[in-house]
């Protein structure tokens, strides 16, 4: 039985995405997206920043580096990827990053207010709820 690996994530670019090519010619783009909760915890409202790195393959990777830029907000379909790999001194490093099948380019706000959140009544508590 094969898992299941599936992300969805809604947030901003820290940074303008990186291209680069593979020596047999695909895209590669990567960037990085900030991506927010806020939550109750006891009286208070608290905000959370979670920083994912992704990266994108092919067309999808030059539409990236050609039409989005820091700040902008992208909706990312994709799967969770772990890479591996030895330094030269021989420590094991690990790395995970989310490889996106569809990035979506959010509308760009008009400078009006941000739109108010949903914050869930203790979604912060670090209870387990059973």
């Amino acid at each position: 039985m094969s898992g299941f690996n599936k992300v969805i994530l809604l947030g901003n670019l820290t940074k303008d995405p990186e291209i680069r090519y593979t020596p047999n010619g695909t895209a590669v783009a990567n960037f990085s997206l900030a991506v927010n909760r806020r939550f109750k915890q006891g009286g208070d409202i608290k905000d959370e920043v979670c920083y994912i790195d992704i990266v994108v393959f092919g067309k999808q990777a030059e539409s990236c580096s050609q039409y989005i830029s820091k700040g902008d907000s992208v909706l990312i379909d994709g799967r969770l990827q772990q890479r591996r790999w030895e330094t030269e001194d021989g420590q094991k490093r690990s790395r995970m990053e989310v490889v996106a099948q569809s990035v979506q380019f959010m509308p760009k706000r008009q400078g009006g207010p941000a739109p108010q959140d949903f914050v869930p009544e203790d979604g912060g508590s670090d209870e387990t709820p059973f």
